[in-house]
């Protein structure tokens, strides 16, 4: 499954880190690429915790029949759910996952270790293993008549992160749901649209990422996206207006300049005249401020070939400054008015 680049939000609320991942590096080709999509830290599972002789809370039924089947491990002490939720909040996530894998070997209904283990293994970007795990740990809650959104919600950020999108994004679909009274969640919204785009949804993508924008205004991502969805269809002027509003968002972000220089030139290869010539002029300033953020010899090859296509548009087209003084000078000299003149000025 093809991945697309620049997912990932360093002002996302549920993550206490972030690190831009790189872009794809081929501008003329801006809807391909392949980076994976930013970690965020799911809400941690509520203490409502068993002892391995409890069971799940309850639970009735079979597991899921792709979950694993867990490996009694040696420990000090009996196991308990109790213990490796403790674990978990300490972040000792290994160890977390080790004494939850253990209750559940002793319990495999037990839903709360499975949600302890998935959680365990989504901090440590296990995130496959944690689908699994979560997976089976909401079989176990829903058999028993007992709803977690809360594991459900994490549950697709482990598919999303698996790059499994497909299994994804109903979840997300079901997350983003709006709710009467409740502020739409931006990072949500944004996997689902990241999702979408992976498999290859790209009007559904272009709404998602819409909203994202409407609840974030600032939201580079997916003002960088909503851009290249709109340069795919060589609707340049949208592609103009959302990237020059992901790079006012963020000035440093080198694949949003070098989209923003090929949605101008493709612009004003489309235009003529005064409109052509401003089109090619902020294409310039746009290669200029990629210069600022990506100095390299190939920003300064395009960098000169701008400045060359500037030059010849220019002189090819007279200016508005130059088409008026060449019009007084006729009418002071009495010039002719033949069609070749009118074309000449």
């Amino acid at each position: 499954m093809k991945n697309f680049p620049f997912m990932k939000r360093n002002t996302f609320r549920l993550t206490s880190a972030a690190v831009l991942l790189a872009l794809a590096s081929a501008l003329a080709h801006a809807q391909s690429g392949a980076t994976r999509p930013r970690r965020v830290t799911p809400v941690q599972p509520t203490n409502t915790t068993t002892t391995t002789t409890d069971g799940a809370n309850g639970a009735t039924g079979s597991t899921a029949s792709a979950g694993r089947t867990a490996t009694p491990t040696a420990s000090t002490g009996p196991a308990s759910t109790a213990h490796a939720f403790a674990l978990l909040q300490q972040k000792q996530y290994e160890a977390a996952l080790k004494e939850a894998m253990q209750v559940a070997a002793a319990d495999e209904k037990n839903s709360e270790a499975w949600k302890i283990a998935g959680f365990a293994e989504f901090n440590m970007k296990q995130y496959a293993k944690a689908a699994e795990d979560l997976g089976r740990a909401l079989e176990l809650r829903e058999s028993s008549g007992t709803p977690d959104p809360e594991m459900e919600r994490a549950l697709a950020q482990s598919y999303f992160f698996a790059e499994d999108y497909e299994r994804a994004l109903p979840l997300l679909v079901n997350a983003t749901k709006p709710a009467a009274g409740a502020k739409p969640d931006a990072d949500m919204l944004y996997y689902r649209a990241v999702a979408e785009m992976n498999l290859k949804k790209s009007s559904d993508a272009e709404r998602s990422f819409n909203e994202v924008v409407k609840a974030d205004p600032k939201n580079k991502f997916a003002l960088f996206y909503l851009g290249q969805l709109a340069y795919a269809r060589q609707d340049f002027t949208a592609a103009i207006n959302a990237l020059n509003r992901a790079t006012l968002a963020d000035s440093t972000v080198a694949q949003a300049w070098q989209l923003l220089v090929s949605a101008y030139l493709g612009r004003a290869q489309s235009a003529q005249g005064a409109a052509a010539d401003a089109d090619y002029l902020a294409a310039v300033r746009a290669a200029d401020s990629l210069a600022r953020v990506k100095n390299d010899e190939q920003t300064a090859l395009l960098q000169h070939r701008l400045r060359r296509r500037a030059a010849a548009a220019s002189t090819a087209t007279p200016s508005t400054t130059e088409a008026r003084a060449l019009t007084r000078a006729r009418r002071r000299s009495c010039w002719p008015t033949s069609s070749s003149t009118r074309a000449r000025g």
